[in-house]
């Protein structure tokens, strides 16, 4: 006979087979003796599986990871859950509170890890969360925007020459796959030292919401499990086009300061030599071309009309030479039409 599956510890609480708990664990005390907690929801699985972290708002002004959570809870395909999912929708709650990237002595969370549990903010929060959650698991995806005044287009970055975090970002599915280094202090980097391999979805903009990029990563997401073989592929479509494999990319900036007219897009193909935009001065006098040096895919762009000499305008990675659009159309095709995202569910 089986022996039952056991239930999930985590902060001395039980989560039995086949249900869902809500967890806090306690992180800090703001100034004005607010508890401060890392909230968890943890569906842990009538059949076991892998254990899996989605994390979103490390950033605490990236709150499109936040929407991309709120929707993958609603999912009907967690019922048939093998394994067990730790969600954590903001981990960085002091900046969500005050729609700030950074922590309250200004620090960036994903440059604190591994932490330490008598060290800065920053450090006991990364400390707790890289324990108590990611280490927990055997892989995870954490939900990231581009910084506010930019927009990124749904890609998912990798390690170098990691094959599981490479097929995790094939079976989700997102228009590109940017190998991506990892940084020291950051999240990523020090969960591959622990042997838990993390991919990391970017999509849309600071402080607003994307429904193109809200669908491709709760999508995703969905592909990534049913790939685990954490839920069954009824359901659960593969994406239509194989992504784009990107080993490196570049900021263009501004070559002058004023005001910028952008002529292309983020998603969109570029030549050697295309002109992506024009800085002119407030008078109309002096215009300056911004060129693409290369060919290749622009997967980021800033959105702010104005600009100083050498800012970030557009972020260009890049493509074998038979890369074409079909799979930024594809993408959007795919997220109109599919059923897992009709509009009486996204509400």
């Amino acid at each position: 006979m089986t022996a039952p599956r056991p239930g999930f510890e985590l902060a001395g609480k039980t989560v039995a087979p086949g249900t869902v708990k809500d967890i806090t664990l306690p992180v800090s005390i703001l100034p004005d003796h607010t508890p401060v907690g890392l909230q968890v929801q943890v569906h842990h699985g009538k059949k076991p599986g892998p254990t899996m972290f989605v994390s979103a708002a490390v950033h605490g002004d990236e709150v499109i990871g936040v929407e991309i959570v709120r929707r993958l809870l609603r999912a009907p395909q967690l019922s048939s859950l093998r394994g067990t999912l730790l969600v954590v929708p903001v981990v960085n709650s002091y900046g969500f509170l005050s729609h700030s990237r950074y922590l309250p002595d200004r620090r960036d969370l994903n440059r604190c890890f591994p932490g330490h549990p008598s060290g800065s903010l920053g450090s006991r929060l990364a400390y707790k969360f890289l324990n108590d959650i990611v280490r927990r698991c055997d892989f995870g995806i954490d939900l990231h925007s581009a910084a506010i005044h930019r927009t990124n287009l749904p890609q998912v970055r990798v390690s170098p020459g990691d094959r599981v975090t490479r097929k995790m970002a094939m079976d989700f599915g997102a228009p590109v796959v940017l190998t991506s280094p990892l940084r020291d202090g950051s999240l990523r980097g020090v969960a591959a030292k622990h042997g838990v391999p993390i991919i990391l979805y970017e999509a849309g903009e600071g402080l607003r919401f994307d429904e193109m990029a809200v669908r491709a990563g709760v999508a995703g997401i969905l592909r990534v499990m049913r790939g685990q073989e954490m839920l069954p592929a009824k359901g659960i479509a593969k994406a239509k086009a194989s992504p784009h494999i990107c080993s490196s990319s570049a900021w263009l900036r501004a070559p002058a300061g004023g005001l910028l007219r952008t002529f292309r897009a983020e998603g969109e193909f570029v030549s050697k030599g295309d002109v992506l935009a024009t800085v002119s001065d407030p008078f109309g006098a002096v215009e300056t071309d911004l060129v693409a040096p290369g060919p290749g895919v622009l997967i980021g762009r800033a959105i702010l009309p104005v600009v100083n000499e050498g800012d970030a305008v557009f972020h260009l990675a890049q493509v074998s030479p038979k890369a074409s659009e079909g799979t930024i159309d594809d993408l959007a095709s795919q997220l109109e039409t599919d059923p897992l995202f009709d509009e009486d569910e996204i509400i």
